[in-house]
């Protein structure tokens, strides 16, 4: 049986966090809160997540920073990023891809649009 997968969930909105942890945790998937860029860089190194979903606009450190730090570790470049974002214009989501983002997910998601973002971004790598 493979190893459950860890998932780190940064946003500043509790209210986002917790929905996403209960979506996240009922398939099975082991979640990370983080409240904010810097709090997710310590978790990042503490928990070795398997896939980042990061809120754009945070206090300090937005989710464009922390995803472009994340893309430029050599340890973690290969951690897919995905943007949550309650704006959803052609320049914001140029903008997430810019700064490195795998995948932009509109707020507020449902639960089958983040179940599909993520099993998108954690599916194994084809063989083919």
């Amino acid at each position: 049986m493979p190893a459950t997968k860890r998932v780190l969930v940064v946003d500043d909105s509790e209210t986002i966090r917790r929905s996403a942890e209960i979506f996240l945790r009922l398939t099975g998937l082991q979640v990370t809160l983080a409240v904010d860029g810097f709090d997710a860089l310590a978790k990042i190194a503490d928990h070795d997540p398997h896939l980042i979903l990061v809120d754009i606009m945070m206090p300090k450190l937005d989710g464009y920073q922390l995803c472009q730090i994340v893309k430029q570790h050599p340890a973690y470049a290969h951690v897919p990023v995905v943007m949550l974002s309650s704006k959803d214009g052609v320049f914001d989501r140029a903008r997430g891809r810019i700064a490195g983002s795998d995948q932009y997910l509109t707020k507020p998601f449902t639960r089958d649009g983040l179940l599909a973002a993520v099993n998108e971004q954690l599916k194994p790598a084809s063989a083919a």
